[in-house]
């Protein structure tokens, strides 16, 4: 399904990335596996090799250059889709422990099958981020979440902070097109401060990665209710 070994070698090697053949297969395995459950369920709109070895795996993994993510951090992944970044991350940093949270039933079900199949040990939610961002099981249990999504830092901020303990951070994959200041309010009331912003090229695609330190407790009233976070964004 991938381009050949040699060839994801290199393309991972221009960032400084080390691709073993272990890792290789596994992956392989991941990109057939999504384009085959894609078929049938909606999960991603690039089922092209390359596409898939830079969109998604190379870019799932660069979070790790950026952000920095301690030994055998507990990470939450929240709207996962088909599993970027965490599944990719935890391939080449195994010492992480990740939960998947997607509040489509039909992603955890593929998402389950898929670290079956890749030997990975991981936590499946299925549910809102806002009603799981809620639960004291989970409310600021992680040293990280990170969100690949194209809602606005605003409206993640919301969603994602709760979830990070003090000291810890919230990762945000974007676009160039966002006006990050934007979400500096959401931020600081959710208990956060914006720390770096770094943007960078991936096969010629302009990223953008935001990192958020939680410097205090995130107010009990956050996250609210997904009709007053649309309606009403911080």
């Amino acid at each position: 399904m991938l381009p050949e070994y040699a060839f994801c070698r290199e393309s991972f090697g221009k960032y400084g990335i080390e691709l073993s053949g272990d890792i290789y297969k596994k992956l392989d395995l991941y990109a057939e596996f999504l384009v085959e459950y894609n078929r049938n369920v909606n999960l991603t709109a690039i089922t092209e090799p390359v596409e898939i070895l830079h969109k998604h795996f190379i870019d799932s993994v660069l979070i790790d250059r950026y952000a920095d993510i301690p030994e055998n951090a507990e990470l939450i992944d929240v709207g996962t889709g088909a599993g970027f970044p965490s599944i990719p991350l935890k391939l080449f940093r195994p010492d992480i422990k990740i939960t998947l949270l997607d509040s489509l039933n039909k992603r955890i079900n593929f998402l389950q099958i898929l670290c079956e199949k890749l030997g990975i040990e991981a936590e499946f939610i299925h549910e809102r981020a806002e009603i799981t961002g809620r639960d004291t099981g989970y409310r600021e249990r992680f040293d990280v979440s990170c969100a690949r999504a194209v809602a606005n830092l605003s409206v993640l901020s919301e969603l994602c902070l709760p979830f990070v303990k003090v000291g810890g951070i919230f990762v945000s994959m974007k676009g160039l097109s966002e006006n990050i200041s934007d979400g500096n309010n959401s931020v600081k009331l959710c208990g956060g401060e914006i720390t770096d912003e770094f943007v960078y090229d991936v096969a010629g695609d302009n990223r953008k990665i935001v990192i958020v330190k939680k410097i205090s407790h995130t107010p009990t009233k956050y996250p609210r209710n997904s009709g007053q976070i649309k309606k009403k964004p911080l």
